[in-house]
């Protein structure tokens, strides 16, 4: 691929790179990836604009609204014999297609419909759903995985967040088809008699969905629609009209389908070449939540999102006038290998998994991504649990829809080993029941239980580093705690537990000391896994108090392998420590730091000098874990990996002080205490605000101030967007320092 430079404009350009080429529908990042070399940024005429590839300039894109207008990307032309019915600027409403304030205003509507926590809620239907799914076609032996059961899936996950029945489906599929189409016919070169093909199959879908919307019209449901339909403006008027309501929810469909259902079947491609990862997600259930996001890193359904630049501007040294378009390549920018190691390896160990673009980033995040990283993995999860020998047909078909922007298979054919229905039915449930078979006091205030089946069948595996669910009895309500495995993992018949009474605890190790003991029925979850013990050289633990436990495991495989390694390990006193009988067989590879007799651990001793190809893995209290990162931080990048007991504190120079908030709207003041969110002042005042992160990553709760200064501590704004202090996200964000009283716009209700 060659670059050529064109003095009549558009140049850059990347010969030999072409969006319906064989290559770019097997690999768009791998086919992307020689113009990022030659031309990071080049123009492309047949979308007639410039393509960004390197993901600092994608950054610089997708973070700067006002540089770069997403208002273009709803610039399809309406053909002229529909402009009464879907009025030409109808389209330009779309929530991809606007900035801000309008763009804030309408995801705060929509975002209703795709809280976390509701997604999160619906995950048991998607489970269920899945599994009917696979009813109908498991005895087959093969089928075209992604009609039978990607689109499948993701079209009844969508049918069941709108409410939609069965005898609806084929106008959401409809719309579902059609809209990518839509927005393609705005860049891509397209016949009259196509386009109208498209609009006639698209307007009449929307139709049937607008009267289906009216008699949703003040309804108190929380499907997508109904939250749609009854959002009113402040004079009391509905505050999206139905054609509107149509088009956001054909968009909204149209992402929530296609999309997910190209990253499974692409998963699916994935794991064909890498046997071993989809053997460990088999093993490990709580690991289809990375294979999913290192899939969509590798390969975004959406190849590119764009933009319009608003004035000239320079990228990577390339001058782009004002009003020309700039296709932002997600799929280069998540394999740049300026910012990802090894950026074609499919690595679902990655240390930041969620560290990449395919939904975007900004305002624009991809509204129902808390969805897709719901239904995705349950997807993922359910197949291969039921057809763990299902792989790819070879050769695999290049089989997708002419898009340009976002390259649509059409089929996976792929087959199966129909034995796997009668395993599939033979298997353990992902909860197991089990007794306690020992307990023992390990250390002070320290108790291990061993727990199995009562018939001493053997359990799921699992590898060092895994922790279960445990089911406790509470006060008002039964408990789940998290404990790591510290037993021997070749152990199949048994699990062991260490757990620390904690007096000023939340209940949950309170209830282990005190009820389970031997002879106890408990209930588990099947191993999980996020502290995995990754190959190197050399390791060294550092484990405080009952943050030995996940270390225990990682020795013993360390021993196994035959390599080095070295545990240093710190308690309030010896009577304190647990398991130091079965330490003391590596009493050479072994520091004991009693804090009563050394001291505190000298860590900027053991880990001030940065070592190559040495992996270093700590458990245990914060401050303990937060002295590890400081002396660590000229070590190279991923040598440390960390488990928390809590999420990480935010430290601050300065205690948090009380203030009060006003809504500019009514005039009602509250008061902020110094312990507790602008959000979580509103709800206990019974002013509740649209959320959904609660930690400032997300936007939804960005609020408009009218006067005052905020602390902005959010991942949202840039920095220029924070001095501003126009808006701010109320669910992390305070009063700045001085500021007695903040004055804000009214949060959505």
């Amino acid at each position: 691929m060659t670059t050529q430079h064109d003095a009549t404009g558009g140049c850059p350009v990347a010969h030999g790179f072409d969006v319906m080429s064989e290559a770019y529908y097997r690999d768009p990042a791998l086919h992307l990836a020689a113009a990022r070399e030659d031309a990071p940024v080049f123009w492309y005429e047949p979308l007639h604009g410039w393509v960004v590839t390197r993901r600092e300039d994608a950054l610089r894109v997708l973070g700067d609204w006002k540089a770069f207008s997403s208002e273009a990307n709803t610039a399809a032309r309406v053909p002229e014999k529909y402009h009464d019915t879907y009025p030409p600027e109808l389209i330009s409403s779309m929530i991809v297609g606007q900035d801000p304030p309008r763009h804030t205003e309408t995801r705060k509507i929509a975002q209703r419909g795709f809280l976390k926590d509701r997604m999160e809620r619906l995950q048991p239907e998607i489970e269920a759903r899945a599994h009917r799914i696979i009813d109908r076609f498991e005895n087959s032996g093969s089928g075209n995985i992604v009609e039978d059961y990607c689109l499948e899936l993701t079209t009844q996950t969508i049918m069941a967040l709108l409410d939609l029945g069965y005898d609806q489906e084929q106008m959401l599929r409809q719309v579902r088809d059609d809209l990518f189409s839509v927005l393609s016919s705005a860049h891509a070169d397209i016949t009259e008699e196509a386009r109208l093909e498209i609009w006639d199959r698209f307007v009449a879908a929307n139709l049937e969905l607008r009267e289906i919307i009216e008699t949703r019209r003040g309804s108190k449901a929380d499907d997508l629609i109904s939250v749609l339909a009854s959002a009113r403006d402040d004079d009391g008027s509905w505050a999206l009209d139905t054609a509107r309501i149509g088009l956001h929810v054909a968009e909204l469909a149209a992402a929530g389908t296609d999309t997910t259902a190209q990253a499974m079947a692409n998963a699916i491609l994935f794991l064909s070449r890498s046997p071993e990862t989809l053997q460990e997600a088999i093993a490990e259930p709580e690991l289809w939540q990375r294979v999913f996001e290192e899939t969509v890193r590798r390969r975004p359904s959406s190849t590119f999102t764009s933009r319009r630049a608003t004035s000239d501007v320079e990228i990577s040294g390339v001058r782009i006038a004002a009003g020309e378009m700039i296709h932002v390549a997600l799929s280069s920018a998540n394999t740049d290998p300026s910012h990802h190691d090894r950026p074609f390896e499919f690595d679902i160990h990655r240390p930041e998994p969620t560290d990449h673009l395919a939904f975007s980033t900004g305002r624009h995040t991809c509204l129902g991504n808390p969805l897709a990283r719901v239904q995705g993995p349950t997807g993922l999860k359910a197949l291969f649990q039921r057809l763990p020998s299902l792989r790819p047909d070879e050769p695999v078909e290049l089989d997708f829809r002419p898009t340009a922007l976002v390259p649509i298979r059409r089929s996976l054919r792929v087959s199966w080993d129909t034995a796997d229905v009668q395993r599939s039915k033979e298997r353990t449930v992902r909860t197991l029941n089990l007794e306690v078979l020992e307990r023992a006091e390990v250390s002070d205030g320290v108790v291990a239980l061993t727990l199995g089946h009562p018939d001493g069948g053997e359990l799921p595996r699992w590898k060092a580093g895994a922790h279960i669910d445990v089911h406790l009895p509470g006060a008002e309500e039964p408990l789940v705690r998290q404990y790591s495995l510290s037993s021997d993992p070749d152990r199949r018949t048994a699990y062991r537990i260490g757990v620390l009474r904690e007096p000023d605890g939340r209940g949950g190790s309170a209830a282990v000391h005190d009820t389970l003991m031997p002879g106890s029925a408990v209930t588990v979850s099947w191993p999980r896994n996020n502290f995995r013990l990754a190959p190197a050289s050399r390791y060294v633990f550092v484990a405080g108090g009952i943050g030995i436990t996940p270390v225990l495991p990682m020795i013993a495989e360390a021993e196994r392998a035959g390599i080095e390694w070295e545990l240093v390990y710190g308690g309030r006193s010896r009577t304190s420590m647990a398991f130091l009988d079965e330490l003391a067989a590596h009493d050479r590879r072994v520091t004991l730091v009693p804090q009563d007799e050394c001291g505190l651990i000298d860590v900027p001793g053991l880990l001030g000098t940065a070592r190559d190809d040495c992996l270093v893995y700590a458990c245990g209290p914060e401050p303990l874990l937060r002295a590890v990162e400081e002396a660590m931080s000229d070590w190279p990048k991923d040598s440390l990996r960390l488990e928390r007991f809590a999420p990480k504190v935010v430290e601050r120079t300065e205690p948090d002080s009380p203030f009060q908030v006003e809504l500019a709207e009514s005039g009602t003041v509250v008061d902020v205490g110094a312990d507790e969110t602008i959000l979580d002042a509103l709800e206990r005042s019974g002013l509740p605000a649209i959320s959904s992160c609660k930690t400032g990553t997300c936007g939804t709760c960005e609020t408009r101030i009218v006067a005052g200064r905020a602390d902005h501590r959010d991942s949202i704004l840039t920095a220029s967007e924070q001095e501003a202090d126009e808006t701010m996200m109320i669910c992390v964000s305070r009063a700045a320092d001085g500021c007695a009283r903040i004055v804000l716009d009214r949060c959505s209700q």
